[in-house]
């Protein structure tokens, strides 16, 4: 068992009281894909552009501003104009987003397989290549060299696979480390809900990570399982779903005719997917479309917003100024670990085990700002702990050495945290990850800052820094959450660097 679900299973206290959550408006109930889909759009436009010119260019064996120049001026292929080209390069672009979507090729990628997905592409590539020729002909085209278009169309499908093979292989190895995986609850524990959790074990490569059977009722269980399996019943569902950042739900069990519409509103108010194993279950999933994972299929009754193209850029944007800034501040990190070699002895990194997006562990780095066994002294002082309630923090902590309080000051200690970005365990901006310790005092409606991905600064860092209040921390954070956008993230970026040269970390 991992560290990760060993945490999972001991930070959480039972005994909690209910809280409802807070959460942003759910969306319609059928999810709302037009801002990924709008970006793979995008990227099949972009590739058909890079492989026509590329074709073009090749059979004409002219460079790319030769080219450029020739097509401005209607000479890159004699007897057709650029608008014409253009035109046709345009009804080739509408035909395969209109064929790709027609074979599901914008869904989720986690519900298809690969092989299948390489063969719809394949198939949209060559439907929408028939397509073109066909209007090549019927427009009387000949003008445009045959063998353009056909190199065209087979460095659009080589570039379509290559690029969907990428981004799956980016996406299970990221499954692998436990980041972007969706947490699950099926209801049910009959032999229906037990072969779907077999077949979520089997294929990883979903993405899913199983927590728990929801018994419907003592009598409906007409097979024994493990009671560490069982994790509770109808009743406790969402308060079980809120405590362990549960995404999706699977009703894999026969229920009473009002209890799925129930548990339906109750998932598009917590902002949680509900899909059901096919049953009509009074109309709901009356001509909804139906989606497999694996060999079974479901049938989805409430998918929530996500706003997956905005979080796309965000990440990028964090890649983007991660890998500037250990480009730039290199020199800057080699003095600095030199200098803590100097003032004391000990390692020149502090790895912390902190607590991630839904209670992941992972380990948090930072420049060595202590002495060797300051975990060891921290007992002696915490009577002098100045912050309120779960946090704790002593100003003139007397583990801190001599260096160290000068990085602390100028937040100097938190720079290999860009590594942490990198790896996908942390963002630029978001929530400061907490010590499990902390996370073990939190009510349930603390937990909602665990939802997103943790940051190195965020709205705390820079309106709040100096305020002991608990209460304080956590409302910064939720409003962040509850708020958040990349704009909000590049103002308190640029406000983040005021605060880091006023010298205000302590």
């Amino acid at each position: 068992m991992s560290s990760s679900h060993r945490w999972e299973r001991s930070f959480v206290n039972e005994s909690s009281p209910a809280f409802e959550w807070e959460r942003s408006p759910a969306g319609e109930w059928e999810r709302n894909p037009r801002g990924v889909s709008r970006f793979w759009m995008l990227l099949d436009v972009l590739t058909i552009l890079a492989a026509a010119g590329a074709a073009t260019l090749y059979k004409k064996e002219i460079g790319v501003f030769a080219g450029l120049k020739s097509f401005w001026n209607d000479t890159l292929i004699p007897g057709a104009t650029s608008w014409e080209l253009l035109i046709i390069l345009l009804g080739f672009m509408l035909a395969l987003i209109e064929t790709s979507r027609r074979m599901h090729l914008y869904t989720p990628l986690r519900l298809s397989g690969f092989l299948a997905e390489q063969r719809l592409t394949i198939q949209a590539c060559l439907i929408s290549g028939l397509l073109l020729t066909g209007s090549l002909y019927l427009v009387h085209a000949g003008a445009i060299p045959r063998s353009i278009v056909l190199l065209t169309l087979g460095l659009v499908i080589v570039c379509l696979c290559l690029r969907r093979l990428i981004y799956r292989v980016y996406m299970h190895r990221a499954f692998e480390r436990g980041i972007g995986t969706r947490n699950v609850l099926i209801v049910g524990t009959g032999p229906e809900a037990q072969a779907f959790r077999r077949q979520l074990t089997r294929l990883p490569h979903l993405g899913y990570s199983f927590k728990g059977f929801i018994e419907l009722s003592p009598s409906v269980s007409n097979v024994r399982l493990g009671r560490e399996s069982v994790v509770g019943t109808l009743d406790s569902l969402f308060d079980y779903a809120r405590k362990h950042f549960v995404d999706e739900i699977f009703i894999a069990g026969p229920c009473n005719s009002s209890v799925v519409p129930e548990v339906c509103e109750k998932a598009r108010t917590e902002g949680i997917d509900l899909r059901v194993i096919p049953d009509m279950y009074g109309g709901l999933a009356w001509k909804r479309h139906i989606e497999y994972i694996g060999q079974f299929p479901t049938i989805p009754l409430h998918c929530s917003h996500f706003p997956e193209l905005a979080l796309m850029l965000k990440r990028s944007l964090d890649i983007f100024f991660a890998s500037s800034a250990l480009l730039i501040l290199s020199p800057v990190l080699l003095l600095i670990s030199i200098a803590i070699k100097l003032d004391s002895p000990g390692p020149i990194l502090f790895v912390s085990e902190r607590i991630g997006k839904k209670g992941r562990v992972f380990g948090c780095i930072k420049f060595r700002t202590m002495i060797q066994d300051a975990e060891k002294q921290r007992s002696k002082i915490l009577s002098m702990n100045e912050r309120d309630g779960i946090l704790f923090k002593v100003k003139n902590d007397p583990r801190v050495t001599r260096l160290g309080r000068m990085l602390r000051k100028y937040s100097l200690d938190e720079v290999p945290q860009f590594l942490n970005v990198l790896s996908g365990d942390m963002s630029i901006v978001g929530p400061r990850p907490p010590i499990a310790r902390e996370v073990r005092e939190y009510e349930l409606k603390h937990l909602r800052r665990l939802d997103v991905v943790p940051g190195i600064t965020g709205l705390w860092q820079i309106e709040a820094r100096q305020d002991p209040s608990f209460e304080s921390y956590i409302m910064l954070d939720l409003a962040y959450i509850e708020n958040w956008s990349v704009w909000l993230d590049l103002k308190i970026i640029l406000r983040t660097v005021g605060v880091v040269f006023a010298g205000t970390g302590s």
